[in-house]
């Protein structure tokens, strides 16, 4: 080994930085590699679509960052970081012309809602709120503590008593149709609601649909979801700028190629370029399971079941993305959702659940659900006035079958991408005549281009493997404890592909670096007590 640090972390993205930063706090020397020539994993952005415009390449809107206790106790805006917020949350346009509308606050979510989709809606969506601001914000807190999440489940089960904290737990378990059955007499709300579960890839009918939706919703209700003001390398920006100040290090262009392990701990690891960088105290991971486990680690260091465990490993869907830099803003229909940083585009709820199906059964929708941002219109940093820099994404099969509204097969070659970028453009000009005339300049992301910019995200998947029940707490990501420790000493997976999963939270790698300073504490509190006691006093006072 020719290189030493306390810690090496390998991957700069959030998770990865996250971690380094609170290792960093505890006085540990860290280094952090970075495949890429810039830092950031899928938290940057450039102007690689039109040189007046700033658009990310990746996540935009940061919800849970914003709730996050990791993320919150780095104290980011001493380090440049900036939050802004368009004037409401979420819109979904109907086909009929009405506009379901996520706003700051429930009492401007819910007059919305009663305006356009009656009292019962309102109501509804009341009792929803009520529940969150009754459990704030201990739902958080145990969703993204290492699980079991005995202080924050602890208290929620103390503010819920048994009766309510069952009803509770079957709310929790309810796909997000159902859910929206119980509460809604009409459609507004429950697409508010469904539209975010699909930012994962849960479908409208499936367990935990309606919790994630619940959140995701809740969440923007009560923080907005807010996009780091100047694009989102600058929340990449104060995290290096904050870990630098601190003593760590963050070397672009270092390819990880191994894991060195011996006697069943992890050493250190090796580059692409032959150097070796020994770990004292800890190696974590901010990459996939699968590039982990097999990949830098041999299998020769790791159980025989965990070979066979991440064989049935599920990656969660591809995305599709498309950025844009227009002339102007969004001709939308629906007057509601020019102000709305993020847009839902599908007609009604039976389309959104006919896509969700065909997606996951392999087929590439007719009529793809978008999510769709408004940069501008939530940060007026991002292009000209009068301008818009904007995206849309959606989900496609990692392998395609068929092709309900063309001949697309899936291998995304450039004549592919192209045909189903213009799909989408008219997918939009459908809610929005006149969009496709704005458009100065395009980018093209499909799943081959994104895993390209970024390698974790594997065939365009964007949350470390799916959010399905069957690979979340004590299954993800791979049935054990839901934690970050793997079956090698001394390394931990800091990546979404650890519990609690996707989303720019950095609690994957908050937890990866907090199961290595309790594990450093356990050794040297084993070596203190196994020490001999002398004639000078005991090996305490001798420390």
């Amino acid at each position: 080994m020719t290189d030493d640090a306390d810690a090496v972390v390998v991957g700069a993205g959030p998770n990865g930085l996250v971690a380094a930063n609170i290792l960093a706090d505890q006085g540990w020397r860290v280094e952090v590699l970075e495949a890429r020539e810039v830092p950031g994993g899928a938290v940057r952005s450039d102007r690689g679509v039109h040189p007046d415009f700033v658009n990310d390449l990746f996540s935009s809107f940061h919800p849970l960052a914003a709730a996050s206790p990791a993320i919150a106790a780095l104290n980011l805006h001493e380090y440049g970081l900036r939050w802004s917020r368009a004037p409401s949350v979420l819109a979904h346009p109907l086909a009929d012309g009405r506009c379901a509308t996520l706003r700051r606050g429930v009492d401007a979510t819910a007059a919305g809602l009663a305006a356009d989709f009656g009292a019962d809606d309102a109501s509804g969506w009341r009792r929803l709120s009520a529940l969150w601001d009754r459990l704030d914000p201990h739902v958080v807190n145990s969703l993204l503590s290492p699980f079991p999440p005995i202080r924050s489940g602890a208290t929620l089960a103390m503010r819920l008593g048994l009766a309510d904290g069952l009803r509770f737990a079957r709310m929790m378990a309810l796909p997000v149709r159902r859910l929206g059955e119980e509460e809604f007499s009409d459609v507004g709300a429950t697409m508010l609601l469904a539209g975010c579960a699909l930012h994962a890839d849960l479908l409208p009918d499936a367990v935990p649909s309606g919790a994630f939706g619940w959140l995701l919703a809740m969440l923007g209700q009560q923080y907005g979801w807010p996009a780091p003001m100047g694009g989102a390398g600058a929340l990449t920006d104060a995290l290096v700028l904050r870990l630098t100040s601190k003593g760590g290090i963050v070397r672009c262009g270092s390819r990880v190629t191994s894991v060195v392990v011996r006697g069943g701990t992890a050493l250190g690891v090796r580059t692409a370029d032959g150097e070796a960088v020994r770990a004292r105290r800890a190696v974590l991971a901010d990459v996939p399971a699968p590039t982990l486990y097999g990949g830098l680690v041999s299998w020769d260091d790791l159980p025989t079941r965990l070979r066979e465990d991440l064989r049935r490993f599920a990656w969660d869907l591809g995305t599709f993305k498309v950025d844009w830099a227009l002339n102007g803003p969004i001709p939308w229909t629906a007057p509601e959702a020019a102000d709305a940083g993020t847009v839902h585009v599908a007609a009604d709820l039976a389309e959104l659940s006919d896509y969700a199906v065909q997606v996951g059964s392999g087929r590439l929708p007719a009529h793809a659900f978008l999510l769709l941002g408004q940069m501008t219109t939530t940060d007026p940093t991002r292009s000209p006035a009068g301008t818009e820099s904007a995206w849309a994404y959606t989900h496609v099969p990692r392998h395609v079958t068929e092709d309900l509204g063309g001949t697309l097969t899936g291998r995304w070659d450039s004549a592919e991408a192209e045909a189903y970028a213009d799909r989408v453009e008219a997918r939009v000009e459908s809610f929005a005549p006149g969009f496709r005339s704005r458009i100065t300049a395009r980018r093209i992301l499909s799943p081959l281009a994104l895993e390209a910019a970024n390698e974790n995200l594997v065939g365009g998947a964007l949350n470390g493997g799916t959010a399905a029940l069957h690979q979340q707490l004590v299954f993800r990501p791979v049935p054990g404890l839901g934690r970050s420790e793997t079956p090698v000493r001394r390394l931990y997976l800091a990546s979404a592909s650890a519990h609690p999963g996707g989303g720019v939270h950095g609690a994957c790698g908050a937890n990866a670096a907090r199961a290595a300073l309790r594990t450093d504490r356990l050794a040297l509190t084993h070596t203190i007590r196994r020490r001999p006691a002398t004639r000078h006093g005991s090996p305490a006072q001798d420390r």
